[in-house]
């Protein structure tokens, strides 16, 4: 059963999905653009099924009490430290961290940054910041794929995603994203302020990726081949930036939507990851 407490952080209410669970293991599950937290529903129904407790964190500008003025207020340090006053809060020394897209951006630096608050990371989509920001650079397939960005931090641009109750983001879901979820997905990011606070993150980028540290703890990155914003350059840079151990786990035929397309396959790859915390595949599959 899933719970939603509001949370207060760093001065801030935040809304948290909260799945209580009997087993030994706890995650900390963290969305992308423009989603929210019910894009783990069947993620984090079935790994309470297994025994993880779990906490799925509207982030900072998708919690209607945390959605601050001004584009510096959603840098990356921002993002980090709602994360590491959110285990604070619950009273977790120490978590697993599993984050998709911009929560997956989110989870590395966290994991870089504060590695004694964190025992693995599952990143699903997005590599690691750095390598990310090296693919952008340096290869012409990511640096396409990467083009809608300049229209995401262009001014006005909120107006436009909002147009028609928002049917270009509900277009780019496609049927990857149930429509249930899609229209919890959708009615957040018309809430006041809210496409603006989402599209902030973009706007505060600057330099932040590739200025992300190595990432020493264990951690898996899963993609899929058809993923609309992610390259295959940036996954297979990826473990250059993380000395802690990376498992690749290559999704044949799957897009960007991994938490609502393949719950099975992500929650099977976070109990894997969950279960073995230390391990992790002699030769990744690229």
């Amino acid at each position: 059963m899933v719970t939603t407490e509001r949370v207060r952080l760093r001065g801030l209410e935040f809304e948290v999905d909260v799945r209580a669970a009997d087993g030994e293991h706890a995650a900390v599950l963290l969305h992308g653009f423009p989603q929210s937290s019910a894009s783990w529903d069947a993620v984090g129904d079935a790994l309470a099924g297994h025994g993880v407790r779990s906490w799925a964190l509207n982030q900072r500008g998708y919690s209607p009490g945390a959605r601050p003025d001004g584009v510096e207020a959603y840098r990356l340090r921002e993002l980090v430290a709602d994360v590491v006053a959110l285990c604070d809060a619950i009273g977790l020394p120490a978590v697993h961290l599993v984050g998709h897209d911009w929560g997956a951006v989110v989870a590395w630096a966290v994991a870089a940054q504060h590695p004694g608050r964190v025992t693995s990371v599952t990143a699903l989509s997005v590599p690691h910041p750095a390598a990310f920001a090296a693919a952008i650079a340096d290869d012409p397939a990511q640096r396409e794929k990467s083009s809608y960005m300049e229209f995401l931090i262009a001014p006005g641009s909120e107006d436009v995603l909002a147009a028609d109750g928002a049917a270009g983001l509900r277009l780019g879901f496609g049927a990857a994203v149930p429509e249930e979820v899609a229209d919890r997905h959708i009615a957040r990011m018309l809430q006041p302020e809210a496409m603006k606070s989402g599209l902030n993150w973009y706007r505060a980028i600057g330099g932040d990726w590739a200025a992300v540290p190595p990432v020493t703890v264990p951690a898996t990155l899963i993609w899929g081949t058809e993923d609309i914003a992610v390259a295959r350059t940036g996954v297979e840079l990826c473990g250059e930036h993380v000395p802690g151990g990376l498992d690749v786990v290559v999704l044949d035929g799957r897009g960007h939507w991994l938490p609502e397309e393949v719950p099975a396959e992500v929650t099977a790859a976070i109990l894997r990851r969950l279960a073995h915390p230390t391990e992790t595949a002699a030769d990744p599959p690229l």
